[in-house]
């Protein structure tokens, strides 16, 4: 799996990379890589694990 600690990553992202991770099992792939998988789509999507505080970038959209 890849390395680092997956404290920063909420409940709902968690829940989303095991998704992932069953149906890519359910394909073929080794628990490991499958696991690697779930981590790296939501990664992807998110921009890694949720970190509150200020500075955060938004879109344009919520801006306005």
């Amino acid at each position: 799996m890849a390395r680092g600690s997956k404290k920063a990553y909420t409940s709902k992202q968690k829940r989303q990379a095991h998704h992932i991770e069953q149906s890519e099992k359910k394909r073929g792939m080794s628990a490991k890589r499958a696991a690697a998988i779930g981590y790296a789509t939501v990664n992807k999507k998110d921009h890694g694990g949720k970190k509150s505080g200020s500075g955060r970038k938004t879109s344009r959209k919520s801006r306005k």
